[in-house]
């Protein structure tokens, strides 16, 4: 029997969920299919979505609930439920309504503008929208920072990462920066000895997307729980049960679209997975954003770079795009896995990648904490991407800090859970490995359950019953250890 008082939070989270759902359906519309002329009454609409949002969540019957709760002797899986409830209502309460829908506007505004601003290379004209942004985000930070202790920037970032710290990041990059630049230069070495077949095009978008779709159909998307789009921003965005990603595409290099696919098809697995018996409350989504980017990179990095993975896929390549020899098995695997310094961060091969993340963590850290100012953002930029990559950056605005999407919608404290993504799937694939020695055999002969097998026990089905670090535990052995993320790394590069 359901103890009443999670039957009475149960009704007003599945509440909340319901709201949740449009505001994902019509976020999403924001960004891939409104007319321009709409943005102004959808950013309006949102906002008065999030403060109604808002409202619910901060009841003075629900914090009644919660006080009862905390007297009651529950089981596991409700004592799991409960912290969950909690964890968003103590959030949610610390802010104050006005804040809320002046978050939402703002965030509606200066992403739109973002889009047009992006391609005109027009920083002066972007920070006008941006600095509001920056402003709001400062005083959340705060607020939830006087509440909690700790710095600003780890109270934003512990909404995306529950538990972690600027510490901790701090720790971890600069483990990785100790390492990295030197498996990138000997990497660069190597593949310098090594000829690589450039694929010819053009691409037709549609042989792209025919593509895209027969291989999202291998990864095992649900195209009746979900479909794919197209955006400024590749992302995953709706509800779980429909799930809307999207993807950008360019006739001259498939690679980016179709990577850019498998990418999003991991989150979008994810989503479809989660327990549907309690995907409307917050114990039943998923744990972190960092787990949320260990899903999509299992799937983009461990799964679809390997040389068997893109062995069985180079006859759909061919099929869609045309016969050519750069479709070849081997020259795929040396195409998908070449190392070379870059603009764009979702471009990124993966050793260069994490350099990408580091420098925005730096950057948007600063900001947050106020130890500069939007205007600052352009010459740190250039200087930590000439530092960290040797790429200038200067006045290009576009393909530097302009370019994520992150920042004109307020998300500061995100961009560490792409890196921590990378080293949880590196983890999990360790584990994988260990208990199926075969695993390579199996992907080459086109049997992808032994992966899709293990996430789904043990990281889609447990969604937010445990902690990140006691889900990590249980799925691996151990709690995060980025140890597995470099021997992969020497491993794919530098194994003869």
């Amino acid at each position: 029997m359901i103890h009443p008082l999670i039957q009475n939070l149960t009704a007003t989270f599945t509440r909340l969920y319901r709201y949740s759902h449009l505001a994902a359906i019509a976020g999403w519309d924001q960004s891939a299919m409104m007319p321009p002329k709409g943005n102004e009454a959808r950013a309006a609409a949102l906002a008065e979505l999030q403060v109604l949002m808002h409202q619910t969540l901060t009841s003075e019957a629900l914090a009644g609930l919660f006080q009862a709760a905390s007297g009651e002797a529950l089981d596991d899986a409700e004592q799991a439920s409960v912290r969950e409830m909690r964890r968003q209502w103590q959030q949610a309460k610390l802010l104050p309504e006005r804040w809320v829908e002046a978050q939402s506007l703002a965030a509606s505004r200066c992403e739109h503008a973002w889009r047009t601003q992006r391609q005109q290379n027009d920083w002066t004209g972007f920070l006008g929208n941006f600095r509001a942004v920056v402003a709001l985000a400062r005083e959340e930070a705060k607020r939830l920072a006087d509440a909690k202790g700790g710095s600003c920037y780890d109270a934003l970032m512990d909404k995306y990462e529950p538990g972690m710290r600027s510490n901790d990041m701090d720790r971890i990059f600069g483990d990785v920066k100790s390492w990295l630049p030197e498996l990138i230069e000997k990497t660069l070495a190597k593949q310098s000895l090594e000829t690589v077949i450039k694929p010819q095009g053009l691409f037709p978008v549609d042989q792209q997307r025919s593509l895209g779709i027969e291989i999202m159909s291998l990864l095992g998307f649900d195209f009746e729980a979900g479909r794919l789009d197209v955006s400024t921003h590749p992302f995953c965005g709706g509800v779980a049960e429909d799930v809307r990603i999207t993807t950008r595409y360019s006739e001259d290099d498939f690679m980016r679209s179709l990577m850019g696919t498998v990418h999003e098809t991991g989150h979008a697995r994810y989503e479809q997975n989660l327990p549907r018996e309690r995907v409307h409350l917050p114990v039943g989504q998923a744990r972190s954003m960092g787990i949320h980017e260990s899903q999509s990179l299992s799937f983009e990095m461990q799964l679809g770079r390997s040389p068997q993975f893109l062995a069985l896929i180079a006859p759909l390549l061919q099929k869609h795009l045309g016969r050519q020899a750069a479709f070849e098995a081997g020259n795929l695997a040396a195409l998908f896995t070449r190392v070379q310094p870059g603009l764009i961060r979702v471009d990124a091969d993966e050793l260069t990648y994490p350099a990408h993340v580091i420098l925005r963590y730096e950057i948007e850290r600063a900001l947050i904490e106020c130890e500069i100012e939007a205007e600052d953002i352009p010459a740190l930029w250039d200087e930590k991407m000439m530092s960290y990559l040797g790429v200038d950056t200067r006045g290009n605005f576009q393909d530097g800090c302009m370019q994520d999407i992150h920042w004109p919608g307020g998300s500061f404290g995100y961009f560490p859970s792409y890196a921590l993504g990378s080293m949880y799937a590196a983890q999990f694939f360790a584990t994988i490995r260990s208990g199926q020695p075969d695993l390579d055999a199996q992907v080459l002969a086109g049997n992808l359950s032994p992966v899709f097998n293990w996430l789904e026990k043990h990281i889609w089905r447990e969604a937010s019953r445990w902690p990140t670090d006691e889900l990590v535990k249980r799925a691996t052995g151990e709690a995060l250890n980025p140890v597995h993320f470099r021997r992969y790394l020497e491993q794919r590069y530098l194994a003869a």
